[in-house]
């Protein structure tokens, strides 16, 4: 198995270190993140983005707040950090899983300094755990394409990769694994407005791998479908409801609408922790709004300091308003099967799968 050289989330003695993904394609360079205050903007802003490697780095987080206190523990000081980290995204349910663990782990606590040391062993287990789930949810992935073909076409959305979890990836996880079986896979990035993590993230990814990749729109998806032999779209997900429906970056519902019409396999590639059984169906997830800007101006990525990161260039006239869901809801129907690191399954076996691990 080839590893992946991206590496997200770096944790040292002196701190957090996070690849900015505001910089991609651009530059490579790692935001220093010394406080709680300073992890919570930085998942808020998308310096740190994905599932997974948000759960990660809000962990991380929490162990410089408690690195930051001395003394006998406060509860109420420590429940208002927990709540404060998880304010900061929403929608993806791996950081509500990790906050909560990471609160019954500190119940029996007294001091602030067991409460580091218990937590930063926690933040490093979960890191671990993420990355052996990807490579197992890979090879998974791979048994549900024909072994004697010898190349596959498949379109991806948003960015699923080593970027958006502890290493190795969910969707591009299995691309990667793909790949190292000897596949020719040719990966159709779709852009992924409005923040761009298809053209600037997963095609970023796929050339630091050497993997054949096309940017399209999010609106060519038909048309490819239409025009190329597409074996398999595979996409993330940020939370999975009891009944399969499946929370993931907008544009996701269009993309399994398409492929549904096109008899094109819709694969949804998810760890254990993004299956949320406390919600009956798709309604019960809550859809992060964010910042109107982000649809109507290219200048919307910005530094701590207020600088532009990128150009400043209006997309819209001055005045127009904009819709900014960040996530939408894919309904179970419309997906083939999801892809985990304890197998693959159609969405009606969820209940049973999960509890039989």
């Amino acid at each position: 198995m080839t590893q992946s050289s991206l590496r997200p989330i770096l944790w040292n003695p002196d701190g957090l270190e996070l690849l900015d993904q505001r910089l991609l394609p651009a530059k490579k360079e790692y935001l220093k993140i010394n406080t709680i205050d300073e992890t919570i903007i930085a998942i808020r802003e998308m310096a740190v983005r994905g599932a997974p490697a948000i759960a990660i780095t809000g962990m991380f987080g929490l162990v410089l707040f408690a690195r930051s206190k001395t003394g006998i523990l406060d509860k109420k000081v420590v429940e208002s950090a927990i709540e404060n980290v998880l304010s900061s995204r929403p929608t993806a349910v791996n950081l509500s899983f990790a906050l909560t663990e990471a609160k019954r782990r500190a119940e029996t606590l007294k001091t602030y300094e067991d409460l580091t040391k218990v937590w930063e062993s926690y933040a490093l287990e979960i890191l671990e755990i993420d990355y052996k789930s990807n490579l197992s949810l890979g090879n998974f992935g791979t048994k549900l394409f024909d072994p004697n073909k010898s190349e596959f076409h498949i379109i991806t959305h948003c960015n699923t990769g080593a970027l958006a979890t502890a290493g190795h990836g969910t969707a591009l996880g299995v691309i990667r694994s793909l790949r190292d079986m000897g596949k020719k896979v040719v990966v159709y990035a779709d852009e992924t407005r409005p923040f761009l993590q298809g053209s600037r993230l997963t095609a970023f990814e796929m050339m630091e791998e050497g993997i054949e990749c096309y940017i399209i729109t999010d609106g060519m998806s038909g048309w490819l479908m239409e025009t190329k032999q597409i074996d398999a779209v595979l996409v993330g997900c940020d939370r999975v409801a009891k009944n399969g429906d499946t929370a993931n970056k907008i544009g996701t519902y269009n993309l399994a609408l398409v492929a549904k019409a096109h008899s094109v396999p819709f694969y949804v590639c998810a760890t254990k922790d993004s299956f949320d059984l406390n919600l009956s169906t798709g309604k019960d997830i809550p859809i992060e709004m964010r910042r109107e800007e982000e649809v109507i101006l290219y200048d919307f990525l910005k530094d701590k300091s207020g600088n532009f990161l990128i150009p400043e260039g209006k997309t819209a006239p001055k005045g127009a308003r904009a819709l900014n869901p960040s996530f939408d809801i894919t309904k179970n129907h419309l997906i083939t099967s999801f892809i985990t690191e304890f197998g693959s399954f159609p969405p009606n076996e969820i209940f049973e799968r999960l509890n039989s691990i």
